[in-house]
Parts: C-alpha cells; sequence; structure tokens
C-alpha cells in the first residue's frame, strides 16, 4: 500500500485544493507564519535582552559580595553615632576565620593619582589588591601575567596596567609596555602585565583606566599602615553571601567600637542579590512573551480551522462521489489532515526562518567588540519545539473538519449543490 506522503496524486491534490482560493489560503497561512515568528521572535528577544543585561558583569563571580566600612548611626560604648571607622588587615584574618563558607577574600586599597611613563602622563585609580582577586573579578590578559601571590609575599615593585593606561603611555601595542618602570604616583614600578575589563560593571572603577599593585606593597609604600578600604570574597557552593554576613559583622564587631545591630555601619554590595533579581525579571519578561506569543498561535491555528471547515463545505459533493466509489472513511481523514498539515508547515517553518533573520540581526546590532554575544537566537532545539507544536495544533484544528467529511453519507453529499 502506498503511503500518502509518497503519493505523488495527493501531493497535486493538496496543492490545486489550497490554490484554489488563493487569497484565503495567503491569510490563513500568514496567520500562521505570523503567529510563529511572534512566538520566535518573543523567545528569542527575552533571551537575548537577558543576555545583554548579564554580559554587563561578565568577569564578575555570581557569588560575589564587598564590604564597605561606613557610618555608625547607634552609639555604642561610649562613642556617638555618627562615628567613621576602618578596616584593618586584622579584621580581614579575622573574617577569614570566623567561617568556613568563604572561598575567596581579597582586602583591597585605592587611591587615585598619575602615572608617567617618560614625557607621557595619564591619571587613575592605584588599586592595591591579593592574588584572590582575580579570581573573584576575570580580566582579559593582553600582554605580560596577573599578580601572584610571590609579588606579595616577596614585596615586588611590579604593577600591572590597564589597557587604556598602556595606551597612552605606551602607545597600542601592550607588548610594549612590558618590562618598563612607571611612575605611580612619585614610585617606580615594574610592568609585569596589561589588562583590560570583560563585562561593563565594575568596582572601584573601570580596568582598563586603573593601575593594580600588591596590596602589601602597596600599603608599605604609601605608608598606609595595615588599613584597607574595603573586601571582596566569594562563598563556597551551595551557599549566598547574605549567609555568612552575620558571621562578618560579629567578627567586625568584636574588634569596633559598633553595635552590633547597626546595619548602617557596614555596606554591603551583594552581587548574587542583583543576578537573582534580574533573573526573576527576565523570567517574567520570558513567560509574558511566551504568552504573547501563544495567543497569537491559537489565532493562527483557529485560522486553520476555519479553511478547514471551509474547505470541507465547498467539497462536500466530492467527497460523496468519493465515498460511493469505495473510498475508505480513514482515506478521507487523512486527505484533509494532510492539507492542514502542509499549510501549517509551510507558513510555520517560513515564519521560524523569518524569525531567525531578525535575532540575527538584532545580535548585531547589539555586539560589542571583545564582548560576549547578547544572546539574540533561538536554538535548533527551540525552533523544532515550536514548530512541532504548531503542526500538533493544526492537524488538530483539521481533524473535526475531517472527522465530518468522513461522516459525510454518499447520498445526501451527491444532493448538494
Amino acid at each position: 500500500m502506498k503511503l500518502a506522503i509518497f503519493d505523488l496524486d495527493n501531493w497535486r491534490e493538496i496543492g490545486a485544493t489550497l490554490s484554489r482560493n488563493k487569497t484565503r489560503t495567503f491569510l490563513t497561512g500568514f496567520g500562521i507564519f505570523w503567529g510563529t515568528a511572534m512566538l520566535a521572535m518573543l523567545h528569542g528577544g527575552a533571551l537575548g535582552l537577558a543576555g545583554m543585561m548579564f554580559r554587563n558583569f561578565d568577569g564578575i563571580a555570581s557569588n560575589m559580595a564587598a564590604v564597605i566600612p561606613g557610618e555608625t548611626s547607634i552609639p555604642y560604648k561610649g562613642f556617638n553615632k555618627g562615628m567613621y571607622w576602618s578596616l584593618t588587615v586584622d579584621d580581614v584574618e579575622r573574617v577569614q576565620r570566623s567561617t568556613d563558607r568563604i572561598e575567596l577574600l581579597s582586602p583591597i586599597v585605592s587611591r587615585y593619582g598619575a602615572m608617567s611613563y617618560g614625557s607621557k602622563t595619564t591619571n587613575g585609580n592605584i588599586n592595591g589588591v591579593s592574588p584572590d582577586f582575580w579570581k573573584i573579578q576575570e580580566v582579559r590578559v593582553n600582554a605580560g601575567r596577573l599578580l601572584n601571590s610571590g609579588d606579595e609575599r616577596h614585596n615586588a615593585r611590579v604593577a600591572m596596567i590597564g589597557k587604556n593606561v598602556s595606551d597612552e603611555l605606551f602607545g597600542a601595542d601592550p607588548q610594549a609596555a612590558l618590562g618598563k618602570f612607571v611612575n605611580i604616583n612619585g614610585m617606580y614600578y615594574k610592568c609585569v602585565g596589561v589588562v583590560s575589563q570583560i563585562g561593563e560593571a565594575n568596582i572601584q572603577g573601570r580596568v582598563d583606566d586603573s593601575v593594580y599593585l600588591p596590596m602589601r606593597p602597596m600599603r608599605i609604600a604609601y605608608n598606609m599602615g595595615n588599613k584597607v578600604d574595603y573586601f571582596m570574597f566569594t562563598v563556597r557552593p551551595g551557599y549566598k553571601p547574605k549567609d555568612v554576613l552575620p558571621a562578618i559583622r560579629r567578627a567586625i564587631c568584636a574588634a569596633h567600637p559598633i553595635h552590633p545591630d547597626d546595619e548602617k555601619a557596614f555596606w554591603t554590595i551583594d552581587v548574587s542579590e542583583i543576578f537573582e533579581m534580574a533573573g526573576n525579571i527576565f523570567t517574567g519578561i520570558d513567560l509574558l512573551a511566551l504568552f504573547v506569543g501563544a495567543g497569537t498561535l491559537i489565532a493562527g491555528i483557529i485560522g486553520v480551522g476555519n479553511i478547514m471547515w471551509i474547505i470541507v463545505r465547498e467539497r462536500t459533493r466530492e467527497i460523496g462521489i468519493r465515498r460511493a466509489i469505495g473510498a475508505r472513511p480513514r482515506d478521507i481523514i487523512v486527505q484533509v489532515l494532510s492539507e492542514s498539515m502542509v499549510l501549517t508547515a509551510v507558513a510555520g517553518t517560513a515564519g521560524i526562518t523569518f524569525a531567525c533573520l531578525v535575532l540575527y540581526g538584532a545580535d548585531a546590532m547589539t555586539a560589542v567588540p571583545g564582548v560576549a554575544s547578547a544572546g539574540f537566537q533561538l536554538s535548533f532545539a527551540g525552533a523544532v519545539t515550536i514548530l512541532a507544536i504548531f503542526l500538533l495544533l493544526g492537524t488538530a484544528a483539521g481533524l473535526i473538519p475531517s472527522i465530518k467529511a468522513m461522516r459525510i453519507k454518499p447520498v445526501e453529499a451527491m444532493k448538494d449543490k
């Protein structure tokens, strides 16, 4: 028995039926085309918007937080509120001992100053960091290497400079900066690396416009004592920064005249909360996009059902003749369903193709050199899923008209005008 899909006459009949009323077929097909395209574009667009948001945080650990000293708001131990206090190296060590949930921790000291080489001068942030810093905030190494624990341990007078600083002092080739001694706020440091920022978000200025020194040598060179400006940390898998903040507060309050309940004495930046909030927002946007797309999809499927009803009504006499000469009910059902499936498949494939082209254009327009793509795209699995849903619903839309056609009695059909 020849299957309908391999029957050339069957395909000719489908084409003749759908082309009998070109306007009606086009409008129905356009409804399916637009429903598929809308669903695909809205889904891919929501993913792209989320990608644009999250790529700003590329390079920054998603489980990172920072603790910054502030101003007390509660009088304590004879000190009035409004007292400013400072973090120390001892505080950082105390915090590390207070909990085993902290994975990485880097104290940071920062100053704004001048950097010069020969007659060329520029200004920017001068940051002293520990080796863990480069695991908390990853950077792109354009030339040379990162600062390491050996630099810290041996009080090495070395520096890493940002790409923009390198361009100002040494020109466009980052290799030209390696091995040169740069005057940083009146002291000379050997440049061992040139780095640039991966994403857009930053703490204490952009990497490209900054200079980085080993923290301990910087504190000694600029007579900073044991004070640090703030510290950044990440937590071990399975925890969030907010889980360790109470232990951090207790460890610091024990060494300073700060009331244990004085939350305003600390500024905390919890990147994980930003990621979580943004994720919830874009999940809502994606659900809204799917809801709107599903509405358009249903409208297109209703159009398929309507055109199948009309086609069956117009072909009542023809169907009756077929039944009279021996056509089985299954043959009638397959014929009507084939027409709805072909219309759905062709229009749906065209809609997905159009959506992919639009998403590709959006991705190209939002591209940033050296930064990951925003992700305005539809995966192959997503495209197949959308098309499969349309085919399933399109087939269902043609099922009721096909059953009606199958139930037409030959005698009654022959009388139809």
